[in-house]
């Protein structure tokens, strides 16, 4: 058995973790899977779509776009990040290719592994992650990601602008960074839905202690869709991180999955919970385009099974993805959102629109007014002036006061 361990590191995006366990042979991955279908009822959405005509980024490691799972049906964008895979791990393109048919796998002929959206498309954005110490315990260190860009949000900003609907992310690090915290925000504007696993710190010591997970992010940022881990009972996967960035729950434990070259092999990790659920959302946006993704997010969140007696606890979040229920729920928000937005023409209420009002303009009465006062004052100011100049003109000579420039001599 071949275990990957996910640690944290500030400033450094990792890969969340697999247990990779014996190979799993063609013709028994569908039984392998069967229960992951059924726990999500997935197999009720097909009915209705499989995610035709949606592209679902994966921000992730390279994917083997030539299985028979995914062939023809990936498209590489450009790379996001220096390659630098964790020391003793799989190949770059493992975790990648596990993901990608966890979201569009359409199976082998009557064999093979099926992922949620088996007809969705994939835009693989490859970010190869950095390793870190194994079994790490301690408080990670403070955020260090302090450069005015991230590879996770050049890759989002990327997905948003070339066409994908869905943007699935089974990566993390501490801390928030300002540049993805705005790619998010600007992915949402557009209408694309976020998915990202939320970490798999559940059995760490200070979880353990602390009865809470650091968060990780991209799935702490607000607006995406974090999502939990749960084994086949629907109870919260140990190693699932359990704070308030769970969103949803997915199958997380012994979950089928398609290795570079082909093959099967069965994995654990929030990784996989969140590309099961990113092949959920592409289904809705399939079925209803111009949803928004805070729908999205309420479709999911409304029709989840398995929820926490009190709705909503920080393991599992409102509980497990049900796609069935969540494609009828989406399709009913749309239909309330039509019919709340009356055209601009109409108004609220009964009876006949009012009058205009009066358009601002002279008011003759105060025109007539203004023209009197100033015509007056005109008037007093030149009474004024001519009465000034009459009062300051030369004064006539005294009596035997001889006039300027009289001849004659002086008495």
């Amino acid at each position: 058995m071949l275990r990957r361990r996910r640690a944290w590191a500030a400033g450094a995006l990792a890969a969340l973790s697999l247990t990779v366990a014996t190979p799993v042979g063609a013709a028994d991955v569908r039984a392998d899977q069967r229960w992951v279908l059924e726990a999500m009822n997935v197999e009720q959405a097909w009915k209705t779509t499989k995610g035709a005509g949606v592209t679902v980024a994966l921000v992730d490691s390279t994917v083997d776009g030539g299985v028979a799972e995914l062939r023809g049906r990936v498209v590489s964008g450009p790379d996001m990040g220096s390659a630098q895979p964790a020391e003793g791990g799989p190949d770059a393109g493992w975790h990648g290719t596990a993901m990608a048919s966890l979201i569009a796998g359409a199976g082998n002929g009557a064999d093979g592994l099926l992922g949620t959206a088996p007809e969705a498309r994939i835009l693989s954005l490859p970010l190869v992650l950095r390793g870190g110490p194994e079994n790490r315990t301690a408080q990670p260190e403070a955020d260090l990601r302090t450069q005015s860009d991230s590879p996770v949000a050049r890759a989002i900003r990327y997905a948003a602008n070339h066409g994908a609907k869905v943007v699935s992310m089974s990566l993390g690090a501490y801390g928030p960074h300002k540049a993805e915290r705005e790619a998010v925000s600007y992915a949402l504007s557009r209408g694309v839905v976020l998915v990202a696993a939320v970490g798999n710190d559940g059995g760490s010591e200070h979880s353990l202690d602390n009865a809470t997970s650091f968060w990780n992010f991209p799935a702490g940022y607000s607006g995406v869709i974090g999502v939990g881990a749960v084994d086949v009972t629907g109870r919260p996967a140990p190693f699932s991180s359990d704070n308030l960035s769970v969103l949803v729950s997915a199958p997380g434990v012994d979950i089928p999955v398609v290795i570079p070259g082909g093959g099967y092999r069965s994995a654990e990790g929030t990784s996989a919970a969140a590309a099961l659920v990113a092949g959920v959302a592409a289904l809705i946006k399939a079925k209803y385009p111009d949803i928004p993704p805070q729908l999205v997010s309420r479709a999911l969140t409304s029709t989840a099974t398995s929820a926490p007696a009190a709705g909503y606890d920080d393991h599992v979040g409102f509980g497990v993805v049900d796609a069935g229920a969540a494609l009828a729920r989406a399709g009913e928000l749309m239909s309330r959102t039509a019919q709340a937005s009356p055209p601009a023409v109409q108004h609220f209420g009964a009876g006949s629109l009012s009058r205009e009002p009066t358009r601002p303009g002279p008011d003759p009465f105060r025109l007539g007014l203004y023209g009197v006062g100033l015509i007056g004052g005109l008037l007093a100011f030149g009474g004024a002036v001519v009465m000034l100049t009459r009062r300051s003109g030369p004064a006539a000579p005294a009596a035997g006061e001889r006039a300027a420039g009289q001849a004659g001599p002086w008495p």
